[in-house]
Protein backbone atom coordinates (compact mmCIF):
# COMPACT_ATOMS: atom_id res chain seq x y z
CA UNK A 1 0.00 0.00 0.00
CA UNK A 2 3.02 2.34 1.05
CA UNK A 3 4.96 1.59 -2.48
CA UNK A 4 1.05 2.63 -4.52
CA UNK A 5 0.91 5.61 -2.72
CA UNK A 6 4.60 6.38 -3.62
CA UNK A 7 3.76 5.72 -7.38
CA UNK A 8 1.01 7.57 -7.30
CA UNK A 9 2.77 10.74 -5.77
CA UNK A 10 5.77 10.18 -7.98
CA UNK A 11 4.47 9.59 -11.74
CA UNK A 12 2.62 13.43 -11.72
CA UNK A 13 5.77 14.66 -9.59
CA UNK A 14 8.27 13.34 -12.69
CA UNK A 15 6.20 14.33 -15.30
CA UNK A 16 6.28 17.97 -14.09
CA UNK A 17 9.81 18.03 -13.71
CA UNK A 18 10.42 16.57 -16.73
CA UNK A 19 8.39 19.08 -18.92
CA UNK A 20 9.72 22.18 -16.67
CA UNK A 21 10.76 24.98 -19.40
CA UNK A 22 15.07 25.20 -19.78
CA UNK A 23 16.19 28.39 -17.72
CA UNK A 24 18.19 30.32 -20.71
CA UNK A 25 22.49 30.29 -20.19
CA UNK A 26 23.41 33.76 -19.48
CA UNK A 27 26.99 34.22 -20.56
CA UNK A 28 28.48 36.83 -18.32
CA UNK A 29 29.67 39.04 -21.10
CA UNK A 30 25.88 39.92 -22.00
CA UNK A 31 25.48 40.83 -18.31
CA UNK A 32 26.24 44.70 -18.93
CA UNK A 33 24.29 44.32 -22.15
CA UNK A 34 21.20 43.26 -19.54
CA UNK A 35 21.76 46.09 -17.20
CA UNK A 36 21.26 48.31 -19.76
CA UNK A 37 17.85 46.92 -21.32
CA UNK A 38 16.40 46.54 -17.84
CA UNK A 39 17.45 50.50 -17.34
CA UNK A 40 15.92 51.38 -20.36
CA UNK A 41 12.43 49.40 -19.63
CA UNK A 42 12.28 51.29 -16.47
CA UNK A 43 13.63 54.87 -17.48
CA UNK A 44 10.37 56.54 -17.49
CA UNK A 45 11.81 59.98 -17.53
CA UNK A 46 14.82 62.04 -19.09
CA UNK A 47 18.42 61.57 -17.05
CA UNK A 48 20.97 64.33 -17.15
CA UNK A 49 24.15 62.99 -18.72
CA UNK A 50 27.26 62.75 -16.06
CA UNK A 51 29.65 65.54 -16.26
CA UNK A 52 32.55 63.55 -14.98
CA UNK A 53 32.36 61.17 -18.24
CA UNK A 54 33.48 64.43 -20.79
CA UNK A 55 37.05 63.09 -22.04
CA UNK A 56 38.46 66.56 -23.35
CA UNK A 57 39.72 68.13 -20.29
CA UNK A 58 38.78 71.89 -21.55
CA UNK A 59 35.53 70.71 -22.43
CA UNK A 60 34.70 69.30 -18.86
CA UNK A 61 36.30 72.20 -17.71
CA UNK A 62 33.90 75.04 -19.28
CA UNK A 63 30.83 72.53 -18.50
CA UNK A 64 31.40 72.37 -14.80
CA UNK A 65 31.94 76.48 -14.61
CA UNK A 66 28.71 76.00 -16.65
CA UNK A 67 26.68 74.41 -13.75
CA UNK A 68 28.56 76.61 -10.87
CA UNK A 69 27.24 79.50 -12.61
CA UNK A 70 23.91 77.91 -12.39
CA UNK A 71 23.68 76.71 -8.91
CA UNK A 72 25.48 79.62 -7.15
CA UNK A 73 24.94 82.59 -9.74
CA UNK A 74 24.32 85.16 -6.82
CA UNK A 75 28.73 84.71 -6.00
CA UNK A 76 29.70 85.21 -9.53
CA UNK A 77 26.73 87.73 -10.46
CA UNK A 78 24.30 88.88 -7.69
CA UNK A 79 24.96 92.37 -6.18
CA UNK A 80 27.68 91.22 -4.53
CA UNK A 81 28.63 88.79 -7.23
CA UNK A 82 32.42 87.83 -8.10
CA UNK A 83 32.37 88.54 -11.83
CA UNK A 84 29.67 91.16 -11.86
CA UNK A 85 26.84 92.22 -10.08
CA UNK A 86 23.98 92.62 -12.62
CA UNK A 87 21.54 90.10 -10.69
CA UNK A 88 19.16 90.35 -7.72
CA UNK A 89 20.84 88.38 -5.27
CA UNK A 90 18.73 84.75 -6.40
CA UNK A 91 20.00 81.57 -7.79
CA UNK A 92 19.02 80.09 -11.39
CA UNK A 93 18.38 76.61 -9.32
CA UNK A 94 15.78 78.79 -7.22
CA UNK A 95 13.57 78.19 -10.15
CA UNK A 96 15.90 75.16 -12.16
CA UNK A 97 15.95 72.90 -9.19
CA UNK A 98 19.38 70.58 -8.39
CA UNK A 99 21.00 72.85 -11.42
CA UNK A 100 18.40 71.95 -13.94
CA UNK A 101 18.21 68.75 -13.86
CA UNK A 102 15.49 67.64 -11.47
CA UNK A 103 12.04 66.24 -12.81
CA UNK A 104 8.99 68.65 -13.43
CA UNK A 105 11.27 71.35 -12.33
CA UNK A 106 12.05 73.33 -14.64
CA UNK A 107 14.59 71.42 -16.36
CA UNK A 108 17.06 72.34 -18.96
CA UNK A 109 16.35 68.35 -20.83
CA UNK A 110 14.95 69.98 -23.38
CA UNK A 111 16.60 73.09 -24.24
CA UNK A 112 19.20 71.91 -26.55
CA UNK A 113 17.19 69.57 -28.80
CA UNK A 114 14.37 72.53 -29.41
CA UNK A 115 16.56 76.08 -29.37
CA UNK A 116 16.40 78.05 -31.56
CA UNK A 117 12.82 78.27 -32.14
CA UNK A 118 9.57 80.28 -32.36
CA UNK A 119 8.44 82.02 -29.13
CA UNK A 120 5.34 83.93 -29.20
CA UNK A 121 6.12 86.20 -26.51
CA UNK A 122 9.06 87.93 -28.44
CA UNK A 123 7.66 86.92 -31.86
CA UNK A 124 10.99 85.52 -33.04
CA UNK A 125 13.20 82.96 -33.51
CA UNK A 126 15.40 82.80 -30.33
CA UNK A 127 18.74 81.30 -29.52
CA UNK A 128 19.75 79.63 -26.03
CA UNK A 129 21.76 83.04 -25.31
CA UNK A 130 18.31 85.15 -25.64
CA UNK A 131 16.50 82.19 -23.42
CA UNK A 132 19.06 82.62 -20.84
CA UNK A 133 19.24 86.80 -20.56
CA UNK A 134 15.77 86.43 -20.45
CA UNK A 135 16.15 85.43 -16.88
CA UNK A 136 18.74 87.33 -15.86
CA UNK A 137 16.60 90.53 -16.97
CA UNK A 138 12.69 88.44 -15.65
CA UNK A 139 13.35 86.46 -13.09
CA UNK A 140 16.77 87.42 -11.94
CA UNK A 141 15.51 90.94 -12.36
CA UNK A 142 19.05 92.25 -13.36
CA UNK A 143 20.65 93.00 -16.45
CA UNK A 144 21.55 90.70 -19.63
CA UNK A 145 25.16 88.58 -19.92
CA UNK A 146 27.09 89.55 -22.71
CA UNK A 147 26.39 86.78 -25.40
CA UNK A 148 30.46 86.57 -26.01
CA UNK A 149 31.55 86.34 -22.48
CA UNK A 150 32.87 83.59 -20.75
CA UNK A 151 30.45 83.20 -18.10
CA UNK A 152 27.34 82.36 -20.89
CA UNK A 153 29.14 80.39 -23.23
CA UNK A 154 30.11 78.36 -19.96
CA UNK A 155 26.11 78.45 -19.39
CA UNK A 156 25.47 78.15 -22.93
CA UNK A 157 27.98 74.74 -22.71
CA UNK A 158 26.61 73.02 -19.60
CA UNK A 159 23.15 73.28 -21.07
CA UNK A 160 24.06 71.90 -24.26
CA UNK A 161 25.79 69.08 -22.20
CA UNK A 162 22.26 68.41 -20.39
CA UNK A 163 20.63 67.90 -23.77
CA UNK A 164 23.14 65.77 -25.63
CA UNK A 165 21.28 62.50 -24.81
CA UNK A 166 18.32 64.09 -26.26
CA UNK A 167 17.48 63.55 -30.01
CA UNK A 168 17.26 66.82 -32.24
CA UNK A 169 13.43 68.11 -32.20
CA UNK A 170 12.38 65.76 -29.56
CA UNK A 171 10.98 66.93 -25.93
CA UNK A 172 12.51 65.38 -22.85
CA UNK A 173 10.14 63.58 -20.75
CA UNK A 174 9.63 65.40 -17.75
CA UNK A 175 11.55 68.45 -19.02
CA UNK A 176 9.24 71.67 -17.99
CA UNK A 177 6.50 71.51 -15.43
CA UNK A 178 3.60 68.60 -15.53
CA UNK A 179 0.15 69.96 -16.63
CA UNK A 180 -2.24 70.69 -14.57
CA UNK A 181 -6.07 71.01 -14.33
CA UNK A 182 -7.74 74.58 -14.00
CA UNK A 183 -10.48 74.61 -11.20
CA UNK A 184 -13.85 75.39 -11.81
CA UNK A 185 -13.60 78.54 -9.79
CA UNK A 186 -11.10 81.71 -9.70
CA UNK A 187 -7.76 80.72 -7.43
CA UNK A 188 -8.40 82.29 -4.04
CA UNK A 189 -5.60 84.41 -2.50
CA UNK A 190 -6.99 84.54 0.63
CA UNK A 191 -7.13 80.34 1.06
CA UNK A 192 -3.65 80.65 -0.45
CA UNK A 193 -2.19 83.06 2.58
CA UNK A 194 -3.10 80.45 4.88
CA UNK A 195 -1.47 77.68 3.07
CA UNK A 196 1.47 79.83 2.67
CA UNK A 197 1.64 80.76 6.53
CA UNK A 198 1.30 76.64 7.01
CA UNK A 199 3.70 75.48 4.40
CA UNK A 200 5.81 78.02 3.24
CA UNK A 201 6.66 80.39 5.69
CA UNK A 202 8.36 79.01 7.72
CA UNK A 203 11.69 78.86 4.81
CA UNK A 204 10.30 82.24 3.02
CA UNK A 205 9.40 84.54 5.98
CA UNK A 206 6.39 85.93 6.48
CA UNK A 207 7.55 88.52 4.50
CA UNK A 208 8.59 86.55 1.60
CA UNK A 209 11.85 87.98 1.55
CA UNK A 210 13.30 84.73 2.51
CA UNK A 211 16.94 83.61 3.78
CA UNK A 212 20.24 85.00 3.00
CA UNK A 213 23.33 82.71 4.12
CA UNK A 214 25.61 83.20 6.54
CA UNK A 215 27.93 85.50 4.10
CA UNK A 216 25.08 87.01 2.35
CA UNK A 217 26.29 86.10 -0.83
CA UNK A 218 23.15 83.92 -1.88
CA UNK A 219 19.29 82.69 -0.53
CA UNK A 220 19.51 79.49 1.43
CA UNK A 221 15.76 79.86 0.98
CA UNK A 222 15.33 82.80 -1.67
CA UNK A 223 12.46 85.38 -2.13
CA UNK A 224 9.30 84.78 -3.46
CA UNK A 225 8.52 88.88 -3.50
CA UNK A 226 9.81 92.27 -2.61
CA UNK A 227 12.44 94.13 -4.05
CA UNK A 228 15.02 91.16 -4.33
CA UNK A 229 12.46 88.66 -6.04
CA UNK A 230 11.38 87.80 -9.62
CA UNK A 231 9.60 90.65 -11.56
CA UNK A 232 6.71 90.74 -12.82
CA UNK A 233 7.79 89.82 -16.64
CA UNK A 234 9.30 86.93 -15.11
CA UNK A 235 7.44 82.92 -16.02
CA UNK A 236 6.46 82.25 -12.52
CA UNK A 237 4.60 85.51 -12.27
CA UNK A 238 2.08 83.56 -14.16
CA UNK A 239 -0.11 81.74 -11.39
CA UNK A 240 -0.24 78.44 -13.44
CA UNK A 241 3.32 78.03 -13.76
CA UNK A 242 3.92 78.70 -10.08
CA UNK A 243 1.28 76.36 -9.46
CA UNK A 244 2.91 73.09 -11.08
CA UNK A 245 6.05 74.45 -9.68
CA UNK A 246 5.08 74.19 -6.39
CA UNK A 247 2.51 71.25 -6.44
CA UNK A 248 5.80 69.14 -7.17
CA UNK A 249 8.44 70.15 -5.67
CA UNK A 250 7.44 72.21 -2.98
CA UNK A 251 7.50 72.52 0.42
CA UNK A 252 11.05 70.79 1.21
CA UNK A 253 10.27 67.18 0.76
CA UNK A 254 7.98 67.27 -1.88
CA UNK A 255 8.41 65.50 -5.40
CA UNK A 256 5.81 65.21 -8.23
CA UNK A 257 5.63 61.13 -7.11
CA UNK A 258 4.55 62.25 -3.91
CA UNK A 259 3.56 65.93 -3.59
CA UNK A 260 2.30 67.60 -0.10
CA UNK A 261 -0.08 70.42 -1.59
CA UNK A 262 -3.31 69.53 -3.24
CA UNK A 263 -4.08 71.03 -6.80
CA UNK A 264 -6.45 74.02 -5.03
CA UNK A 265 -3.58 74.20 -2.29
CA UNK A 266 -0.79 74.69 -5.31
CA UNK A 267 -3.21 76.99 -7.32
CA UNK A 268 -4.28 79.12 -4.02
CA UNK A 269 -0.58 79.65 -2.78
CA UNK A 270 0.63 80.99 -6.20
CA UNK A 271 -2.20 83.00 -6.12
CA UNK A 272 -0.68 84.66 -2.36
CA UNK A 273 2.24 85.02 -3.55
CA UNK A 274 1.65 86.42 -6.93
CA UNK A 275 -0.84 88.60 -5.81
CA UNK A 276 2.28 90.46 -3.28
CA UNK A 277 4.41 93.48 -4.64
CA UNK A 278 6.97 92.22 -7.30
CA UNK A 279 9.53 94.35 -9.11
CA UNK A 280 7.83 95.57 -12.42
CA UNK A 281 10.00 95.42 -16.15
CA UNK A 282 8.35 97.70 -18.61
CA UNK A 283 8.11 95.05 -21.83
CA UNK A 284 5.83 96.67 -24.44
CA UNK A 285 7.20 94.50 -27.09
CA UNK A 286 5.88 91.34 -25.64
CA UNK A 287 3.34 89.05 -27.29
CA UNK A 288 2.80 91.31 -30.58
CA UNK A 289 0.56 88.83 -31.74
CA UNK A 290 -2.11 89.35 -28.73
CA UNK A 291 -3.95 85.96 -29.55
CA UNK A 292 -1.37 84.03 -28.40
CA UNK A 293 -0.98 85.06 -25.01
CA UNK A 294 -1.93 82.53 -22.54
CA UNK A 295 -4.89 82.40 -20.67
CA UNK A 296 -3.29 83.68 -17.47
CA UNK A 297 -1.03 85.90 -18.69
CA UNK A 298 -1.75 89.34 -15.91
CA UNK A 299 -1.44 92.26 -18.18
CA UNK A 300 -3.81 93.17 -21.01
CA UNK A 301 -4.33 94.08 -23.82
CA UNK A 302 -5.61 90.99 -24.79
CA UNK A 303 -7.69 89.60 -28.04
CA UNK A 304 -10.82 87.91 -26.35
CA UNK A 305 -13.78 89.76 -23.84
CA UNK A 306 -12.44 88.61 -20.82
CA UNK A 307 -11.23 91.16 -17.53
CA UNK A 308 -7.64 91.71 -16.79
CA UNK A 309 -8.63 90.15 -13.39
CA UNK A 310 -10.20 87.13 -15.06
CA UNK A 311 -7.05 86.82 -16.99
CA UNK A 312 -4.93 86.78 -13.90
CA UNK A 313 -7.20 84.72 -11.26
CA UNK A 314 -9.56 82.78 -13.55
CA UNK A 315 -11.56 80.89 -13.78
CA UNK A 316 -8.91 79.83 -16.31
CA UNK A 317 -11.73 76.99 -17.98
CA UNK A 318 -13.83 79.76 -20.08
CA UNK A 319 -10.37 81.74 -21.18
CA UNK A 320 -9.14 78.43 -22.59
CA UNK A 321 -12.45 76.88 -24.14
CA UNK A 322 -13.09 80.43 -25.89
CA UNK A 323 -8.95 79.46 -27.34
CA UNK A 324 -9.57 76.54 -27.91
CA UNK A 325 -12.53 77.70 -31.12
CA UNK A 326 -10.37 80.68 -31.96
CA UNK A 327 -7.90 78.26 -33.08
CA UNK A 328 -10.53 75.84 -34.81
CA UNK A 329 -11.88 78.49 -36.63
CA UNK A 330 -8.72 79.57 -37.78
CA UNK A 331 -7.77 76.05 -38.86
CA UNK A 332 -10.59 75.87 -40.53
CA UNK A 333 -12.49 72.99 -38.68
CA UNK A 334 -15.20 74.94 -36.89
CA UNK A 335 -18.42 77.64 -37.70
CA UNK A 336 -16.38 80.82 -37.38
CA UNK A 337 -19.33 82.61 -34.95
CA UNK A 338 -17.69 82.66 -31.49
Amino acid sequence: MLVLIVIIIALPLGYYLINLPKTPKIKLADTPALIAEVKTAFQEFWIAPDISTISDAKQKSEVEYGKELIAHTAKYLGPNGSVRQISNGMNCQNCHLKAGTAVFANNYGSVASLYPKFRARSGTEEGVEKRVNDCFERSLNGSALDTESKEMKAIVAYISFLGSNVKKGEKAAGSGFRDMAYLDRAVDPEKGKAVYTSKCQSCHQSDGSGILNPDKTEYTFPPLWGKNSYNDGAGLYRISNFAKYVKDNMPQGATYENPILSDEEAWDVAAYVNSQTHPHINVPKDWPDKSKKPVDHPFGPYSDKFTEQQHKYGPFKPIAEEQKKRAEVAKGNAPSKI
